[in-house]
């Protein structure tokens, strides 16, 4: 059964509902089973609000785990098939060889400062922008860029919801 709307995932059992939205944030369907019991949802952005609401109300650690389930801009390996596709309309499946190596610099760079992947909702941006945006938050303080990052997630979030449910 495929859940389009929201009205259908608003009907749907709780089984159904956590597959249909456990991807949204990225390998956390832990996010979809507290807003099990939220519904019904009035629309995407509802949804989306009482999505980013459970995670803002997480344990920090969980948050952090939020944090690591992303993989790295510019990886070609092991992508979901929503990262996949973010990535390639970003032109990063394209990258030549010298940016792909830039990004890996940058990546293990930041990963060794914030313990966590360098996280930007992709969707629009050009390689250069997001290179330039991975230079310029590296240089955020920890507990700065921790928010940052998250904010990321739930755009991506976001984006994910509105893409699936065509709003």
């Amino acid at each position: 059964m495929s859940i389009d709307t929201i009205a259908a995932l608003n009907d749907c059992d709780d089984a159904a509902f956590v597959e249909t939205l456990g991807d949204v944030y990225e390998h956390s369907p832990w996010v979809a089973e507290r807003v099990i019991g939220e519904r019904p949802f009035s629309s995407v952005d509802d949804l989306h609000e009482h999505m980013a609401e459970a995670v803002r109300n997480a344990s920090e650690e969980r948050k952090l785990e939020l944090l690591r389930a992303h993989p790295d801009l510019g990886e070609q390996t092991e992508l979901t098939d929503a990262s996949e596709k973010e990535q390639a309309s970003a032109g990063l499946d394209e990258l030549r060889p010298e940016q792909y190596e830039r990004f890996q610099e940058l990546n293990e760079i930041y990963r060794d400062r914030f313990a966590f992947p360098f996280i930007m909702a992709v969707k629009g941006a050009t390689p250069d922008e997001i290179q330039a945006a991975m230079e310029e938050r590296i240089d955020n303080s920890e507990p700065t860029e921790f928010e940052t990052a998250l904010d990321q997630v739930h755009e991506i979030a976001r984006l994910r919801l509105e893409d699936r449910f065509g709003e």
